[in-house]
């Protein structure tokens, strides 16, 4: 090797050990549940994955159950918008506080079947929704899904809007959800999750609603005998990272960031889906194995809560925007 092939194969070096060092040596992901969900499991993927396929550039350290926000998790944007969190599996409705249209999934009862979250996702109106999330100073790299909100309760089983009357109901301290659940007559509640936890088991509050999937990790089944598959709002998942770490990272690292993230969050997606299709077997589960009393709505039980919560729904629509909202229900109507 000659002098000046060496110089340069040595500067080139120099170069690739710079841009390295650039990097912080940990990134750190946020994620509001624990590891053995489908979105906790999703996170671990993605860190290991992007560090093999980086080559070790990016390590990420998973920080899951809230602790990232301790346990505030309605403040997990603004920490993405600030830079103190790197990346976050996200739920819109946690994210919805600093982006109002995020809302979108949430007004009562106007998404029934996977297949019209997917087409308002892959339509014009997710589209808009990840333009105003860069807008903000946060990059979204893939849609996920944490499911239907469902109720659970200890006191009876809830078929109409009647039998939620005067029941304490931990929500998610997010405006449409507390006034959906005060419009049927319940008494929501906002708490942090680990005191929501202590306070189902020592019956001060009587039920919360949440996606069926995490009945099981955290056994809710202990407190709550009832639970009623009610499709109240759905709540997807957006893994994202914080605009001022993407700019940190070199163009081939974003590649395979997106590369990454795409994959692992198809794979979130099915994973979450998962035995809640038309058999319904996880709420099978729920039955035979852990005593839950399952009730399934019929349509006309689901348009009772449907006609009760309307203007509720007319009102965060308008909220949210008309015409977001309005190119949503088309979308949805035509998968019909």
């Amino acid at each position: 090797m000659n002098r000046r092939v060496f110089l340069v194969v040595i500067f080139t070096g120099l170069l690739h050990g710079a841009a390295r060092a650039e990097y912080k040596p940990e990134f750190n992901l946020s994620i509001n549940v624990s590891e053995h969900t489908s979105w906790g499991r999703a996170g671990k993927r993605f860190a290991d994955a992007v560090r093999y396929q980086t080559r070790g550039r990016i390590r990420i350290k998973t920080h899951y159950d809230g602790q990232f926000f301790k346990g505030k998790q309605t403040s997990e944007f603004q920490l993405l918008q600030d830079g103190i969190a790197d990346f976050a599996i996200g739920s819109t409705i946690n994210w919805s506080p600093q982006v109002n249209e995020l809302n979108l999934f949430a007004p009562p009862f106007m998404f029934s079947r996977f297949s019209e979250l997917d087409a308002v996702e892959e339509g014009e109106p997710g589209r808009r929704l990840l333009s105003l999330i860069r807008q903000r100073g946060v990059i979204p790299l893939a849609w996920g899904e944490n499911g239907f909100r469902e109720i659970t309760n200890s006191q009876r089983p809830i078929r109409r809007p009647e039998d939620l009357h005067s029941l304490r109901i931990r929500a998610v301290g997010v405006p449409v959800l507390l006034e959906t659940l005060r419009a049927l007559g319940a008494d929501p509640v906002s708490l942090n999750w680990d005191e929501a936890q202590i306070a189902f088991r020592n019956g001060t509050v009587d039920g919360q609603e949440n996606p069926i999937a995490l009945v099981i990790p955290y056994q809710l089944f202990v407190a709550h005998k009832h639970i009623t598959l009610w499709h109240y709002a759905i709540d997807p998942l957006i893994l994202a990272v914080s605009a001022k770490a993407w700019a940190s990272l070199s163009a081939e690292d974003r590649v395979i960031l997106q590369r990454v993230a795409t994959d692992v969050m198809v794979e979130q997606k099915k994973e979450a889906r998962e035995g809640l299709d038309e058999a319904m077997a996880l709420s099978e589960v729920l039955k035979n194995v852990y005593q839950m009393e399952v009730v399934h709505l019929t349509d006309d039980q689901r348009d009772a809560f449907r006609v009760r919560t309307r203007p509720v729904y007319e009102k965060w629509a308008a909220s949210i925007g008309f015409d977001l909202v309005r190119t949503a229900e088309q979308l949805i109507a035509e998968t019909k």
